[in-house]
């Protein structure tokens, strides 16, 4: 019987179609830890995520996900347990819908929440944005929300079916240097509660990678490049490496930023 610790496990996953996509992964992640993972385009972090929630199926390997394996469970049961914050949620958004609405949307899986509100959701709904920081918007309609907003009512969303795995598909994309910081923040002091699920944060920027993020994990031409806590995975050798280019990685108080060095500068 496999440890109720263990969050994901992926074991020698491999995709291959007209070529190779994910070529043998091993990962763990295991309750207590939140991973980012790390890539430049192209890297796998998409098929990866899209293998995690079952919508690429694996040629060999296995995938287990919240103690249930692939193959032997229906994953549109496990998705319930999954939360996901991606571009693809945020662009089937309906205009006019408010942000409780799409809040409470979640609980039922719907995009665009039809029908009446049911007092109990209503109160669940708002109790979510208390949550999220962002009651005053409850009756906002999502046309009118910031880039900002919108991720934090999305989230929100994701939260109302109390899931146990919350992913983030660079959720900080299109926000401005302030927005994004605020948001990160935001993660922060959500990654705090005690009822917070565990966070896994897609993204190539490791500027996004705060403290709350343990583990890292850098994809490199749909292989595990290397994997780990986060002060062992994060060095300028793994990112040069990874990016194709000769890289700096500094850590100013527990922030990281990367600079590219002259091409004439070898990696150490």
């Amino acid at each position: 019987m496999k440890s109720d610790r263990i969050v994901i496990e992926l074991s020698a996953l491999h995709v291959e179609r007209d070529a190779v996509i994910l070529d043998r992964i091993d990962w763990q992640v295991r309750r207590g830890e939140n991973w980012a993972i790390l890539g430049a385009n192209g890297s796998g972090k998409t098929s990866m995520l899209r293998a995690l929630t079952g919508y690429l199926p694996p040629t060999s390997g296995q995938i287990s996900v919240l103690g249930e394996t692939y193959g032997r469970f229906d994953w549109r049961v496990l998705r319930e347990r999954i939360g996901l914050v991606s571009s693809s949620v945020h662009q089937m958004m309906d205009d006019n819908e408010s942000a409780v609405r799409a809040v409470i949307s979640g609980r039922y899986a719907q995009i665009g929440y039809w029908g009446g509100v049911k007092p109990r959701d209503r109160r669940d709904g708002l109790a979510i944005l208390r949550r999220v920081e962002a009651i005053t918007l409850r009756d906002r309609p999502w046309r009118h929300l910031s880039q900002g907003e919108r991720q934090r009512v999305l989230i929100g969303r994701a939260l109302m079916a109390a899931p146990k795995l919350l992913i983030l598909d660079e959720p900080c994309a299109g926000l401005d240097p302030v927005a994004r910081e605020r948001f990160l923040q935001f993660l922060t002091r959500l990654a705090r509660r005690r009822s917070a699920p565990t966070m896994v944060l897609v993204t190539h920027h490791v500027e996004e990678i705060v403290a709350l993020f343990s583990h890292v994990i850098i994809l490199k031409s749909g292989s595990v490049l290397a994997a780990g806590p986060r002060a062992r995975v994060l060095n300028s050798r793994n990112l040069s490496i990874a990016f194709d280019a000769p890289v700096r990685l500094a850590n100013k108080r527990g922030r990281y930023s990367l600079t590219v060095r002259p091409a004439s500068e070898l990696v150490m």
